[in-house]
């Protein structure tokens, strides 16, 4: 297992997503929430994308995306700020993978590897999910995965999920952060 240096400063790339209510606000909400909060600093967003729903599949399709981010939390802190945001955005918990105003993911911490009962970098299903790889490869394509050791484009070329993933548009309000 590798541990992050501390104060050291890791790329991390966000997963996100929403199928309840008004989707792009929560979204927004939530990357507003991440870019405002101290010791993160947002580098990039991908375009959204309509996804079809994985798991429980009887719901309402989602709007996707990634994020990546600059941080110098360790993972747990990470991973309770964006518990945090995500509560502030109005995320109810209800049946696993079923709807939700709001998930935020850690996909990938760096060169990073955990496994603790909270938390497990990689994202263990990430190589799995076109709904992941689509808006990762569009903003990191040569981001290599830590233990399957391959690049996310080539994760995606070689995916065989074979559900529904198109661009719904990109975020204006989110161009923003980058000016």
């Amino acid at each position: 297992m590798l541990l992050p240096t501390a104060n050291a400063m890791h790329l991390v790339y966000i997963g996100f997503g929403s199928n309840i209510g008004d989707r792009l606000a929560h979204i927004q909400n939530a990357i507003h929430a991440l870019a405002e909060t101290e010791g993160i600093t947002l580098q990039k967003i991908s375009s959204i994308y309509q996804t079809d729903p994985v798991g429980y599949e009887t719901q309402a399709r989602f709007l996707n995306g990634v994020a990546a981010i600059q941080t110098a939390l360790p993972p747990l802190s990470l991973l309770r700020t964006l518990k945090d945001i995500e509560a502030s955005v109005g995320r109810k918990h209800r049946t696993r993978w079923g709807p939700r105003e709001i998930d935020l993911d850690i996909l990938i911490y760096g060169d990073m590897c955990l496994q603790t009962e909270k938390l497990v970098i990689p994202h263990p299903e990430m190589h799995l999910r076109r709904f992941v790889l689509v808006p990762l490869a569009e903003i990191a394509p040569n981001l290599m995965h830590p233990v399957l050791k391959e690049s996310v484009q080539t994760l995606l070329e070689h995916l065989e999920d074979d559900k529904s993933v198109s661009e719904s548009g990109s975020i204006e309000l989110f161009q923003t952060y980058f000016l």
